[in-house]
């Protein structure tokens, strides 16, 4: 997947494409954070939680060079799956923060909601930002590497990442536990350590 990506920035770069450029460079960018994780912070992430990384921003990347204007669909498989990302995040984030100390108790059902809440507070700022970068090119005649299509649009990404939201409030706790066992160790030392 990382050598299609650099093979989009290089397709933009020979024919002047900055949509081409811009996705595909910050795509391949975060290809490469669970390396940088594991390597500057001895974060070690599963295989498949890389796959999952990279796959979302490649999808996205792919739907930007042509199959969002092709596909009907493929913005709302986008959608989900980032907005899963942005939940597995918050998940991991609370729960290891939950296993930092027996002072705090985070019980399933708020971590639930507050991935939940943090996801669509995301998509809405997401969509905020699309709005704002819609302004920007209409105000210069710039083309943006980001583009609203309209309220119905708006509505579509927002229930989208609420499915990707829901996926992962229901399923994270049994898959993402041990990821957020690893970040507890990386950040504050292993339980003993502490003792």
């Amino acid at each position: 997947m990382q050598v299609l990506l650099v093979g989009i920035v290089l397709y933009g770069v020979v024919f002047g494409q900055p949509k081409a450029i811009t996705n595909g460079g910050l795509g391949l960018f975060v290809t490469f954070v669970p390396a940088l994780l594991e390597r500057n912070y001895n974060i070690p992430l599963d295989p498949w939680l890389g796959v999952w990384i990279t796959s979302a921003v490649f999808l996205h990347t792919l739907g930007s060079a042509w199959f969002y204007a092709q596909i009907s669909w493929w913005d709302h498989l986008t959608h989900a799956l980032s907005a899963s990302l942005i939940a597995g995040a918050g998940y991991t984030t609370l729960r290891a923060i939950d296993l930092h100390s027996d002072d705090i108790y985070i019980p399933s059902r708020f971590a639930f909601v507050f991935i939940f809440v943090v996801v669509l507070s995301f998509g809405v700022v997401w969509e905020l930002f699309e709005f704002g970068l819609d302004i920007v090119a209409d105000e210069t005649g710039i083309s943006m590497p980001l583009a609203q299509f309209g309220l119905d649009d708006t509505v579509a990404d927002l229930m989208y990442n609420s499915v990707g939201a829901l996926l992962v409030a229901i399923f994270g706790q049994a898959h993402l536990s041990g990821v957020a066992e690893t970040v507890r160790e990386a950040l504050f030392g292993a339980p003993e350590d502490r003792a």
